[in-house]
């Protein structure tokens, strides 16, 4: 259990801190098990982490820039580094089932989106792998930053019109 509002972090009350909390110590205990940590320096226009700079992505790797989050904007990356991946879960989103799971900043712990694991819908399998950063977590290559929208979904998260 997560925390004592409910038994998945998917329904808690939207990533409370105790769960991300939970998570990232997770992630830091394996890191430890695991030995030193090794942090991946990308070249290019790169998206990074807003709290520590790490780096996470390039701008050749966004599939789709219409995703969306609970807190706005998304997107869809082909490929991201320097993050690790916690508990898979089935999540309804607006696309349909999938089965996710949160990825967190190897350098600070910040949950910064999701995971696709498994697409349950065969017109949703391109997104098997391939992961979503939140763009109000993520610097962007010219060091822009995203904040919180009134337009942000009350509900579950997925893309528009991928």
């Amino acid at each position: 259990m997560f925390c004592s509002v409910s038994t998945s972090v998917a329904t808690c009350c939207v990533y409370c801190q105790l769960c991300v909390l939970y998570q990232y110590q997770e992630a830091q205990l394996l890191s430890k098990v695991m030995g030193r940590l090794f942090v991946i320096n990308l070249e290019g226009k790169i998206y990074s982490c807003k709290h520590c700079r790490t780096h996470l992505a390039i701008s050749e790797d966004i599939i789709s820039k219409a995703f969306h989050s609970r807190h706005g904007k998304a997107y869809l990356f082909n490929k991201v580094v320097n993050v690790s991946v916690g508990e898979k879960e089935e999540r309804t989103m607006i696309t349909g089932l999938h089965t996710v799971a949160d990825i967190f900043c190897v350098g600070c712990g910040s949950i910064l989106g999701w995971k696709y694991e498994i697409a349950h819908e065969k017109n949703q399998k391109y997104k098997e792998g391939k992961s979503v950063l939140e763009r109000y977590k993520i610097s962007g290559p010219d060091g822009s930053n995203y904040w919180i929208t009134h337009e942000a979904h009350a509900g579950g998260s997925d893309a528009d019109d991928a």
